[in-house]
């Protein structure tokens, strides 16, 4: 037994040499394979960068593939006519990202359809009432109706765009404070700026989809812009509302010199439910002078023919019977 054990030992502690040398060689491959992973996160967050942008482009894209050739037209009129090089095309840039539209081909299709409003608005008032119209209506007014459809052509897109945006400042309004509310929560949870935005754009996305746009966005943009604050500024110049304005300078502030960022977030809350609570106080005071006036048109008459009515009938009853 003793002769065996004594030639079993040198393979024993050959096979534990291996065993162990082994374990040393893929602890060292494993050690070596992840020794770069900062190439791995940046190249992981890339790829979430682009998800989402696809993800908040991807109704632009479906529509530009729609109509590739028209769109091409109307860039080469415009191009022709060098309208996007005029001191309107930021400002017009700028009302495109407010009312939601965050493709290069809608400023080109601004100035064309305010290119061509006037022409058509023009044609259709000549045929309307030199063409089809009355004999009996004088010249002065054919040109005074044909003019105003001129111009109401010429500032229609406007309108169109001013109401559009109006529209989609209502519905951000409506989603700021459920949105400083998430952000609060997360501050509070001991996410990050970025961590937070992505997350309260993920939970508001079925609710408020246009919030959820902006927040994703800049979220984006935190990431990539070499400066912070340049994507808050972003946020504040799309989104045109007091509270989103004052959320910027919350976040600048905390970016800047430090400043907890739940803290900030909660004082800001706090400052938009007060302000909230007086507005519906505002309208609640309002109201008996808004309701006056339908009370005084279908309230009081049905109310008079009620009380008076009985007594009229019988007064013409009696003055019958005379």
């Amino acid at each position: 037994m003793t002769e065996l054990l004594q030639k079993l030992t040198p393979d024993i502690l050959a096979m534990l040499s291996a065993a162990v040398a082994m374990v040393v060689f893929l602890r060292l491959g494993r050690v070596l394979a992840n020794r770069d992973t900062m190439s791995g996160r940046i190249k992981s967050l890339e790829d979430r960068r682009k998800a989402l942008q696809a993800g908040l482009q991807s109704r632009t894209r479906r529509k530009d593939k729609r109509t590739p050739s028209s769109v091409g037209l109307m860039r080469h009129v415009v191009q022709r006519l060098q309208l996007l090089r005029s001191q309107q095309a930021d400002k017009i840039q700028m009302k495109m990202l407010r009312a939601g539209w965050r493709s290069r081909d809608a400023v080109v299709i601004y100035f064309f359809v305010k290119l061509c409003m006037p022409a058509i608005c023009g044609i259709a008032a000549v045929l309307m009432f030199y063409v089809f119209g009355k004999a009996d209506m004088t010249a002065t007014k054919k040109a005074f109706y044909a003019l105003g459809m001129v111009l109401a052509g010429s500032y229609l897109p406007d309108l169109l765009v001013r109401n559009v945006i109006d529209r989609r400042a209502a519905l951000l309004r409506d989603g700021f404070p459920d949105a400083l509310d998430l952000l609060v929560i997360c501050a509070e949870a001991g996410l990050s700026m970025d961590a937070a935005l992505t997350r309260v754009a993920r939970e508001l996305g079925p609710a408020y989809p246009e919030l959820s746009e902006e927040l994703g966005l800049t979220a984006i943009e935190l990431g990539f812009l070499p400066e912070r604050s340049m994507a808050l500024d972003n946020l504040a110049q799309r989104v045109d509302l007091p509270g989103v304005r004052a959320l910027v300078g919350t976040l600048q502030q905390t970016e800047k010199y430090g400043t907890p960022l739940a803290q900030s977030l909660r004082v800001l809350s706090t400052e938009f439910r007060n302000e909230r609570l007086m507005r519906a106080e505002e309208k609640a005071a309002r109201l008996p002078a808004i309701m006056t006036l339908p009370m005084i048109i279908f309230i009081l008459p049905p109310l008079f023919i009620i009380i008076l009515g009985p007594a009229v009938l019988r007064t013409l009853d009696a003055l019958r019977n005379i």
